[in-house]
């Protein structure tokens, strides 16, 4: 028998059919068959000896200059001053003067209690204290001639002085059926209603008013921290940050910094033994009431200036079960992964200390992209890391004299 020859592999060249709904098993089998030849055919997609163009990562070069470093601290904003409106003499609230959340002056009335037995009680006490003079008045020219005693004056002078008092405080009573406001601020909600009885044995809270304009922010530091700084600047290796009382930022709880700078108001003197801690107080503007008192913060305090460090964003630096890490890639343009030691924030960049050279190229965007020994194609980062400003600003006047 003849010898056949091997026939040549088979290349589908068929147009695809448009797809329809419902094909059912023979659409299946279609595409099956297909997907078959594509992968048969010279050149197909997918096929042997086909590479794609390495991914593009953005990259920055690893460069030294000055830092101040920050710490973002835990807080909690609290009202400059704040006071409760309370009753200060016992009676059925008649009346509420005030709109709920609106803004009040001091001296501004906000509750009328019922004030008709106060009134009575002021005139009664007006009309003895008149009698009490009148027999003053009478007493005095008859001890002049021994008419009367000194003692019977000494006892009409003495009720005279009780009158007084007893009318001073009832019409200080009758001043009080008007709930006045003590300071000027934001009232919240009323807490008492029309026809509730107040002051029955104790002063009955009636509102809360705030000052909200500016507004204090509470936190603390830990001590070893302290004493770590203090070694620092001792050593050389850091110098104090000098006023950051007009630097201090907060941060909100989306994340986000409000766009008001606050100062330092407040340092306590002591570290509490309980926390290990020392309390601490800044003092942020807010005009628009943005900030309320009970908001939980962060507050990115500076705490000292170095010079010659490298500043990465926080996006470049990875952490995981070695520590902190950054990809670099090298001048093959494969990628490799570097452990580096991180010294402390400055703002939103972390500060390497040790680890990285200068000139080195680090991703900064398109990590997921970049893998150990891969091969990418490292293209400057479009948005480069805020500049620092100088860390000694005597130093950088210099420099720029001398340049």
């Amino acid at each position: 028998m003849p010898t056949q020859k091997p026939h040549p592999p088979r290349i589908c060249r068929r147009a695809p059919r448009p797809l329809h709904a419902g094909g059912g098993p023979a659409l299946l089998a279609v595409l099956l068959v297909l997907a078959g030849c594509g992968s048969d055919a010279p050149g197909g997609q997918g096929g042997p000896g086909v590479s794609m163009p390495p991914p593009e990562v953005d990259v920055m070069l690893a460069g030294t200059g000055g830092a101040t470093l920050t710490q973002d601290l835990p807080g909690r904003l609290q009202a400059v001053r704040s006071a409760q409106v309370r009753a200060r003499v016992e009676g059925v609230v008649e009346k509420r003067l005030f709109s709920e959340g609106s803004d009040v002056i001091a001296g501004t009335p906000l509750f009328q209690i019922d004030a008709r037995t106060y009134r009575a009680a002021a005139e009664s006490a007006r009309a003895d204290l008149s009698l009490a003079r009148v027999t003053v008045e009478r007493y005095r020219p008859l001890l002049d001639v021994k008419a009367v005693s000194q003692q019977e004056f000494d006892v009409a002078a003495a009720r005279q002085k009780q009158a007084e008092a007893a009318l001073a405080k009832a019409e200080l009573d009758l001043e009080n059926a008007n709930v006045l406001a003590p300071i000027s601020g934001r009232i919240g909600r009323a807490l008492v209603t029309e026809g509730a009885l107040v002051g029955k044995g104790e002063a009955t809270q009636l509102a809360l008013i705030e000052q909200l304009d500016p507004i204090y922010a509470n936190f603390t530091q830990s001590g070893s921290e302290l004493l770590r700084l203090k070694s620092a600047f001792q050593s050389g290796r850091m110098r104090a940050a000098g006023d950051t009382g007009a630097a201090l930022v907060l941060v909100l709880e989306d994340g986000s910094n409000y766009v008001q700078k606050g100062r330092l108001t407040f340092s306590d003197l002591a570290i509490d033994p309980n926390t290990g801690a020392v309390t601490l107080r800044a003092e942020f503007p807010n005009p628009r009431r943005e900030l309320l008192p009970g908001m939980f913060v962060r507050i990115r305090f500076p705490q000292a200036t170095m010079d010659n460090v490298i500043r990465l964003p926080q996006r470049a630096v990875q952490m995981g079960p070695l520590g902190h890490t950054v990809m670099v890639v090298g001048d093959d343009g494969k990628v490799a992964v570097r452990p580096v030691k991180t010294g402390g924030m400055s703002g939103a960049d972390w500060i390497v200390a040790d680890g990285l050279k200068v000139g080195e190229r680090v991703i900064v965007n398109g990590l997921q992209k970049a893998k150990p020994g891969s091969v990418v194609k490292p293209v400057p980062a479009s948005v480069a890391p805020a500049p620092a400003a100088p860390a000694n600003p005597t130093t950088a006047a210099a420099d720029k004299k001398a340049g």
